[in-house]
């Protein structure tokens, strides 16, 4: 594949993933910020847009051996992974890590300070992402299985109460701008989740754990923004067609 400047980075992302590891070492969003061009987001950060470019081709032309393709899955069949994968990790997860970060902020809190916005920071993030995974899981989601059902059928399909799926979309998207913006303010305070010199085992481990729910969160918001939320308004224009 031809890769150009002008290309949308979430549809590019969504044919591969791993062209997100690319866009990661830049410091370009992909999940929430990704309906805009590779050219754009690279004026934005002032990075040189052919240094992305020759990355991304070489990502391209190695072998795909392990990677998903998200993009062929029925959309029913997506939106269970993503709330039995993602919205379950982000469930588990916000318990265990909430502990942690209590703790060292008590033990490291007198001299990295930074740790008692990063605590208030997580804990606003997951009591949101608890509201809203819950939305999707009996609004949005339950919508998207009738769709598929209904195409599959070739039944009709009743108009929901929120009028059309991109009403929903529109403000999970929304949702994932903000979670996408406290999480962007925990890496930066907390340098990229570099542990400090007197850091201890727990600390460290603390700063693992919100790195890999970060990852896990972009995945999960990619799923959504540039995957399944594009699809399903699709599908509902070509049901009322």
């Amino acid at each position: 594949m031809n890769i150009q400047k002008d290309q949308i980075i979430g549809e590019l992302v969504a044919r591969d993933y791993r062209a997100s590891s690319v866009f990661k070492k830049y410091g370009i969003d992909f999940c929430c910020q990704g309906n805009t061009t590779i050219a754009d987001a690279c004026e934005k950060k002032s990075i040189n847009p052919e240094q992305v470019l020759n990355d991304l081709s070489a990502i391209n032309q190695s072998a795909t051996n392990g990677t998903t393709d998200y993009q062929s899955w029925p959309l029913d069949l997506l939106a269970d992974y993503i709330e039995k994968k993602h919205h379950r990790y982000v469930e588990e997860k916000s318990v265990e890590i909430k502990p942690y970060l209590d703790k060292i902020c008590q033990v490291h809190g007198n001299r990295h300070p930074e740790l008692f916005e990063i605590n208030e920071l997580f804990t606003a993030s997951v009591g949101e992402l608890a509201k809203h995974m819950k939305k999707e899981e009996l609004v949005l989601f339950p919508f998207v299985r009738k769709m598929v059902k209904a195409r599959q059928s070739g039944g009709s399909l009743d108009t929901p109460h929120f009028g059309t799926v991109k009403n929903p979309i529109q403000s999970m998207m929304a949702e994932h701008d903000n979670e996408g913006e406290r999480f962007r303010k925990i890496e930066a305070l907390s340098k990229g989740y570099t542990p400090p010199e007197d850091a201890c085992n727990t600390y460290r481990v603390t700063l693992a754990l919100l790195k890999e729910f970060e990852d896990d969160l972009h995945l999960h918001i990619h799923l959504e923004n540039n995957i399944l939320f594009p699809k399903a308004a699709e599908m509902e224009q070509a049901l009322e067609a």
